[in-house]
């Protein structure tokens, strides 16, 4: 009797590889993860122990978040190797809300209604695939993978705000990160080569500590036991104000998420189907209301971990799940927290460079799949690139607009991916001048071109 063989997706690796890729991934987004409420917790002038706590926090939910998205229950959770952080697209409502007198608890009244309508409009998200082509998902994996790297330009640099950013010695301490990591990709045996990054950053670490580039004093101070309790700084209020911000930011988040769950589904070979979708945007919005409840924020897939995936080529969910109980524990245990981020910024940036740079690759690769001849395809990602990379490379262009717009398009993916749908369905759906229907190389809209995007879907993987 012969047994079905088992996706890469669902394929569980030794323990010892578990631990190391695992722990991969968590490197490669916790900066960004601790942003967030450093972000909002500074602006609002907190004290030194409430921001330990709201990073203690914010791991511990990202952890749980990571395993309903990776292992999924009942229709919640994709069942796809996606981290889970939280989303930046929040910050600057949340920091208007929680400065203007509505504090912590107004941003958690927000972020509760903002997860239980994303819960609820998960179905619809799930309905709106077929307008994914590959032009288009091509189009937004690029943009995805462009717009990161300025983050890792910021961790290579020093870390934006650090005092001795742009030295020549940070940059060169990033530099040589990167060169261990491509020379591990390159030279080392299979095993080593698919946790390159994490060993990229343990050798940057351990030259980065006799050179003061790092301070473990923090470690000291933090606490052996940390426990996240409900509604810490209060029960939330729900002012009408705030709710509004936040649900302009879960339509950003949903769109955002919606890209990085096709880019993941393109790099593993399980392409995103109409309900897996649904259930993907479901577990972000669990995920978004238990921060509402554990004093935490909106989360949201992290496209760093996209890029490692694809760079890795270690398809497994069981990996990112691991990955997810590492968070768990490092929320419950502040001190180990600590000791992880103590690693400075230049040698996270030299592994971010690789990283983010192979999600905008793998953007490229599906493009390669899409017909340019005799259309507008070529118009449709000229324009959607140059609008998703607009905010990226000016990031004050959209300053004197209303709050709701620059929540919308200071997002370069949440931007990029609406231009770009919204041009393939004026190029390629709506009747041409003739008054025939354009042109459907890539196979989308009515019942029968399906199967052009089931079929182009596959060829790209």
């Amino acid at each position: 009797m012969t047994t079905s063989p088992v996706h890469p997706v669902d394929e569980v690796p030794p323990v010892r590889q578990l631990a190391a890729f695992g722990l991969q991934h968590v490197l490669a987004m916790y900066a960004g993860a601790v942003a967030v409420p450093l972000i909002v917790g500074g602006a609002m002038k907190l004290s030194p122990a409430d921001l330990a706590y709201l990073i203690t926090a914010d791991l511990l939910v990202c952890g749980i978040a990571t395993l309903i998205q990776c292992v999924g229950f009942w229709r919640f959770g994709v069942r796809l190797p996606i981290m889970q952080g939280c989303t930046f697209a929040a910050v600057s409502p949340m920091v208007l809300i929680g400065t203007t007198g509505g504090g912590l608890p107004a941003i958690y009244g927000s972020v509760i209604v903002a997860g239980l309508a994303i819960v609820l409009l998960a179905p619809v998200f799930g309905r709106l695939l077929r307008f994914f082509p590959p032009l288009v998902t091509g189009t937004v994996i690029l943009i995805i993978g462009v717009s990161l790297l300025p983050v890792a330009g910021n961790w290579a640099a020093g870390g934006a705000g650090s005092p001795d950013f742009g030295e020549p010695k940070n940059l060169a301490l990033a530099g040589f990160v990167l060169a261990v990591v491509l020379g591990v990709q390159r030279f080392a045996p299979a095993f080593l080569s698919r946790i390159a990054v994490l060993i990229g950053i343990a050798v940057g670490l351990a030259v980065a500590i006799p050179f003061d580039f790092t301070d473990f004093g923090g470690v000291g101070d933090a606490d052996w036991l940390g426990i996240s309790t409900p509604f810490h700084f209060g029960a939330p209020t729900f002012e009408a104000s705030a709710i509004i911000s936040m649900l302009v930011v879960a339509l950003v988040t949903m769109t955002e998420t919606t890209g990085d769950l096709i880019a993941v589904g393109e790099m593993t070979g399980r392409k995103v189907e109409p309900r897996s979708l649904s259930d993907g945007l479901r577990a972000d919005g669990l995920s978004t209301v238990l921060g509402g409840v554990f004093n935490t924020f909106p989360y949201t897939a992290y496209a760093q971990n996209v890029g490692l995936v694809g760079m890795t080529r270690v398809r497994s969910r069981w990996v990112v799940a691991t990955a997810g109980a590492i968070l768990v524990l490092l929320g419950l245990l502040p001190k180990l927290g600590a000791v992880v981020a103590a690693i400075p910024a230049p040698v996270l940036g030299g592994a971010g460079l690789v990283m983010f740079g192979t999600v905008a690759a793998s953007g490229v690769r599906t493009l390669a799949q899409v017909d340019f001849k005799d259309n507008h395809n070529l118009t449709v990602v000229a324009v959607s690139v140059a609008v998703g990379v607009l905010p990226v490379g000016v990031p004050t262009v959209y300053a004197k607009f209303p709050d709701w717009f620059q929540t919308v398009m200071n997002s370069g993916i949440s931007a990029g991916c609406v231009t770009a749908i919204v041009l393939n369905l004026l190029f390629n759906h709506l009747p041409s001048k003739g008054g025939s229907v354009a042109p459907e190389p890539e196979g989308l809209a009515g019942g029968g071109r399906e199967e052009g995007v089931e079929k182009s879907r596959e060829e790209v993987v």
